[in-house]
């Protein structure tokens, strides 16, 4: 709920393509009114996951797109009373499907890189707060992402070690992002 996957019209002949990726009156007529302040652009290699992030006192809105590469991206509701509190949602965002996704405040975000590079780019509505950042275990099981790809077993921790993708590649996750607890915890430390 909230969440929303947009494709772009490309205009596209011999020369190349063009595209819109962002028109705020055509955002606004489909439900997408934000004020965007930061534009943010990422490199990863294949089998980095970055994720799953969010703001506790800034939340931040995000369109994102991937302008080299493959990712899978996920966003996890976190909204107080919301149906779909916990759930999640995932889609395929690539160069070559130039699809974008928008996540309202209050969900948890991440992705997986699936080709051997991505160039990731997102707006926000919100600055970057780094003593504001918090995450959600990647692998929780109470939410039960399916990443893409990914093989290993699950041992009580958001640990890499013992995942991989199903080519091999290892998976790579930062110090932190291998630390963050799971939505239950969440849930206790907020009262809900």
């Amino acid at each position: 709920e909230g969440l929303k996957v947009v494709t772009p019209t490309v205009h596209g002949d011999d020369r190349g393509y063009f595209m819109e990726t962002y028109q705020k009156k055509e955002f606004c007529d489909a439900g997408i009114d934000v004020e965007f302040v930061q534009d943010n652009q990422s490199s990863s290699k294949k089998g980095v996951l970055r994720g799953l992030h969010f703001q506790i006192h800034y939340a931040q809105s995000k369109l994102v797109r991937v302008v080299n590469g493959e990712v899978f991206d996920v966003a996890v509701d976190l909204r107080p009373g919301s149906k779909t509190f916990g759930k999640w949602f995932g889609v395929l965002l690539s160069a070559e499907n130039k699809k974008q996704f928008f996540i309202p405040k209050n969900f948890a975000h991440g992705f997986i890189v699936l080709s051997d590079e991505a160039e990731f780019c997102y707006k926000v509505d919100d600055f970057w707060h780094p003593n504001d950042e918090a995450g959600i275990a990647w692998n929780d099981p109470a939410i039960g992402v399916a990443w893409p790809q990914v093989e290993g077993s699950y041992d009580g921790t958001p640990s890499a070690a013992g995942y991989h993708l199903t080519d091999g590649t290892p998976l790579t996750l930062s110090d932190k992002d291998q630390k963050w607890e799971g939505i239950e915890a969440y849930r206790k430390e907020r009262g809900l």
